[in-house]
């Protein structure tokens, strides 16, 4: 379902995000003693872009908590479609902090978060992006998605790579409580620019090498190890390999009755019937691997960026992506 953003509906909203901050700030900083870096590298006016690493569902409060301007985060339609109750305090909450909602579903649907993106910028707010494009599956930085890098060079803003730490480990995935023992953390690092590709916002190699500047810049900040491949991708690998383990659980299971029933019938066939099962398992989990980077095959690159340590996404930058829609994903 196709959601569209005017601009009045979230200017409106803008009293409710104050409201919201200015009862939840306090109750934040006295419960969970969040720390802040470089909040002076934040324009305090001005359009700029807020690119951050995902660790958690947390990162939500705490990336905007310390400065005092409103951002503006693009986040998942779904936050904004349930019904009932449970609906509108979810559509309500993430109108107070901030987030305007996105359909994530690819082609026409990215085109028009990049617009909306594009607004909030031209108003001359602060918009903030997870170039991940979902939430880490394990705590590693995973490779970002192009789109914050066209949001840069078509409205001509800086971009300021923002690092979440610790969140990770407040509030691992799938956990609703907290950890109290753990600080939260924010890091801003110092504006990025990017004027000398202006006018290139339809170069794809360039728009991958500004995507791989920023997300170098935020491993350095939140000191995470970097992998080159989607997180997505990642998080599909990962529930195809449980579900072949399982599988491979029940077959085994299986083959073991086989095995004894030829046994006790005193027939062959128990060794074979495991092979097959063995094999077919280990066919489903390459098949679960072998999709091809969004970004093309890899080759020779471009050339590692300066300055960034061997093997940093430096062979994918020859080959233009094969799926925009995917690659510029802007919303988790």
């Amino acid at each position: 379902m196709d959601v569209h953003i005017d601009v009045m509906t979230w200017e409106h909203v803008i009293v409710f995000y104050w409201v919201v901050k200015a009862i939840i700030g306090p109750l934040l900083r006295l419960v969970f003693r969040p720390w802040a870096e470089g909040t002076d590298n934040v324009p305090r006016d001005g359009p700029a872009i807020l690119a951050s690493n995902h660790l958690s569902f947390s990162d939500h409060f705490f990336a905007p908590l310390p400065l005092p301007r409103k951002v503006v985060f693009l986040a998942k339609s779904e936050y904004f479609t349930g019904r009932g109750l449970k609906g509108l305090v979810s559509r309500a909450f993430f109108r107070g902090v901030g987030q305007i909602p996105v359909d994530r579903s690819g082609g026409a649907a990215s085109e028009r978060a990049l617009r909306t993106g594009l607004r909030v910028l031209a108003q001359g707010h602060l918009l903030g992006i997870y170039p991940e494009g979902t939430r880490t599956p394990d705590g590693r930085l995973y490779r970002g998605k192009t789109g914050v890098a066209r949001l840069a060079l078509e409205a001509r803003v800086p971009v300021i790579p923002t690092a979440m730490v610790g969140t990770f480990e407040f509030q691992p995935p799938g956990k609703i409580a907290p950890r109290l023992w753990v600080r939260p953390g924010v890091r801003f690092g110092k504006p990025l620019d990017f004027s000398r590709y202006y006018g290139l916002h339809e170069d794809r190699i360039v728009l991958r090498a500004i995507t791989d500047e920023i997300m170098y810049e935020l491993m350095k900040l939140a000191g995470q190890e970097y992998v080159d491949e989607y997180a997505q991708r990642s998080k599909l690998r990962r529930g195809a390999s449980r579900r072949n383990t399982q599988s491979g659980i029940s077959a085994d299971a299986g083959d073991a009755a086989d095995a004894g029933r030829a046994s006790a019938d005193g027939g062959p066939g128990a060794t074979a019937s495991g092979a097959t099962t063995a094999s077919g398992r280990s066919d489903a989990y390459a098949g679960a691997d072998s999709d091809v980077g969004a970004d093309g095959a890899g080759g020779a690159g471009a050339g590692n960026h300066q300055g960034m340590p061997e093997g940093f996404d430096g062979g994918r930058l020859a080959a233009p992506d094969t799926d925009v829609a995917r690659d510029e994903g802007l919303a988790r």
